[in-house]
Formats: structure tokens, sequence, C-alpha cells
């Protein structure tokens, strides 16, 4: 079972907290099975939420457990986090655990060094802060939620049922989060005038390293049939010393790289236009619609046409795509 530990610290935010908690204890498979256990864990036993007190019943030893933990906000975003809490997370972290922030919760994420060099975002009253505080994470105050992979950070309040419901989608798909979503009377993506943008699930690549050109080059031509020989001209390096590059830097082969990188771009069109998914599929870069389809349903976990029917952004103009590159 995939254990959500959820960290209480002093001044937790109640509504932060509960989020996850109801959320994911919610959660039922097609055959009825519950795929997340839910742990409240603390540095103590007692924590001071403010109009009352917690009784926690895990420790800290949760959070390297866990498969997934949650950092609700706190009221005093400034406040120093304990350095054995700092330890935890980042021993869980290295362990393969996923990490994920609500509101503030941004802060104490950020206090542990892992969101350095990539994209983050917090309640937009805090994202200046958090900006000037940790001048190496590039901060974003206009979007719901960022996803980095390994890392997420969510903006304040509702944005952090936006955030479970993605982390829901992510592990069993459209129908399982469509029904998380019912139950929490929310939709699966809010309309309005604040677009969600979802950065690349990408391994992420540290700003400055050598591959950075040629990925983003590769982000901005998916349409672009290539191969390793030339992606290793491109990159100014040969074929092995490419691939060796690619493993230090993103954890992941060109290839993979490549095909998640065209999966998130035709995400991307189907939830913003019109075009049938036979152009999409050339569009990203696939020679037929079949292989699409196929990728597509692996690393997704739905089909092409069932994500569009749960994801189809309403109210915009088909010809314009919301996404910012």
């Amino acid at each position: 079972m995939h254990v959500v530990a959820v960290l209480a610290l002093d001044g937790v935010i109640p509504f932060d907290l509960a989020t996850p908690i109801e959320v994911f204890d919610r959660v039922r498979l097609a055959d009825g099975g519950k795929p997340y256990e839910v742990r409240v864990c603390a540095p103590t036993g007692t924590v001071d939420a403010g109009m009352f007190t917690l009784n926690v019943r895990w420790g800290l030893e949760a959070l390297l457990d866990a498969d997934t933990i949650v950092l609700p906000g706190c009221a005093d975003p400034a406040m120093a986090v304990p350095e054995e809490v700092l330890d935890h997370l980042r021993k869980a972290a290295a362990g393969g655990a996923r990490l994920a922030s609500i509101c503030a919760g941004a802060f104490v994420l950020a206090a542990t060094g892992l969101l350095d060099g990539l994209r983050a975002t917090t309640h937009w009253i805090g994202a200046r802060a958090l900006a000037e505080r940790h001048p190496a994470i590039e901060v974003d105050p206009q979007v719901l939620y960022v996803d980095n992979g390994q890392l997420l950070t969510s903006a304040g309040a509702a944005a952090g049922l936006d955030l479970c419901l993605h982390l829901i989608r992510r592990d069993h798909g459209s129908a399982v989060a469509a029904d998380a979503a019912r139950l929490s009377v929310m939709p699966l993506e809010r309309e309005g005038g604040q677009a969600q943008f979802i950065v690349p699930a990408q391994p992420p690549t540290p700003r400055g390293a050598t591959l950075e050109p040629l990925l983003r080059w590769m982000q901005e031509n998916t349409d672009v049939e290539v191969t390793l020989g030339d992606l290793a001209a491109r990159g100014g390096m040969s074929i092995r010393t490419l691939n060796r590059h690619f493993r230090e830097q993103t954890g992941t082969t060109p290839l993979q790289w490549l095909l998640r990188a065209r999966i998130r771009r035709a995400q991307h069109l189907l939830e913003a236009t019109d075009q049938p998914v036979e152009q999409i599929a050339g569009q990203v870069g696939f020679g037929s619609p079949t292989a699409f389809r196929d990728r597509f349903k692996r690393i997704v976990g739905t089909s092409p046409q069932n994500y569009r029917a749960a994801f189809r952004r309403k109210n915009q103009n088909p010809s314009h795509s919301a996404v910012r590159e």
C-alpha cells in the first residue's frame, strides 16, 4: 500500500493539514480497494495548531517509510524548521519518496535545499518572501501547482485539493481521480481566470548543466524526428558521452526523456485544442497514431481520448493554447 505521511509542525494550518488526510483516505479503486494509508507525523507527540492541540500518533520515522510526504503550510512561514525535520525530509527524498507542499509548506520544502534550481509556487501572498529567502528557486505566483516529478508545490487553500487530485491521477489514472474529485465536490480542473500550469514531469536538470541547451531544444522541437546520432551532434559530443551525461544529469536515457517531453506536449494539446488525436500524434513526433496511443497510455495511464474527456479546458478558445513555455 502507498503510504502518505502528512507532516504536522507547530503552527500548522488546519485546512492544509486536513486536505490530504481527507482526500487520500477516501480514495477507492474500481475493486473497492484502498490504495493509500495516511499517517500524520510530527517531531513530538503533540502539535500546537493554534485554536487546538493535536495528539499525533507517528513520529518523524514515518517520513522514512513514506512513498509520498505532504507538507502543509504553517501560520508563520518565517519560523525556523528543526534541523531534525529537514534531515528526515532529505533522507526520505534520497530514498525515492515524493514530496509535495501545500501553501506555505513550500517554505519547509525550500529549507531542505531540494527545490534549488527548480520552479515552485506557494500562496501568492508569500511568493515574494519565498523568492527572496531562496533565490535559487524560480517562484511562480500565478499558478495553482507545479509538478517537477519527485517534488511538487501548490498555492494556497483549494490549490492543495488540486494538487492531491493531480497526484491521484498520476498514481491511478483519470477514473480514480474523477471519483476522488466527486467525493471532494471538486472539479478535476478548475475553470477561471487563473490558468493551471503543470511543469512537465521530466527528471530535473540543474541550471547550467551541460545538457541544458540540448534539453531546451528537445522540448521546443518534439515534432522533429531525431536519432541518437542527431542529438549527439547537436550537443557536440559522441553518442557514448551523450548517454553518460543524460544518466548523470537527468537519471534517464535520451530516448525516454524525449518520449516524456512528447507525451507532455500532447497532454497540453489535448487539453487546449480540438485537434484530432491523429493530428496531435504527428505534431509530437510519432510516426503512427497507434504508437502514440500505446505510449500515451503507458506513461499517462489512460488513453488520449479519455484524457481529453477528463481534462479538456472549457470556455477556452480552441485556437489558442494556455501553455506557457
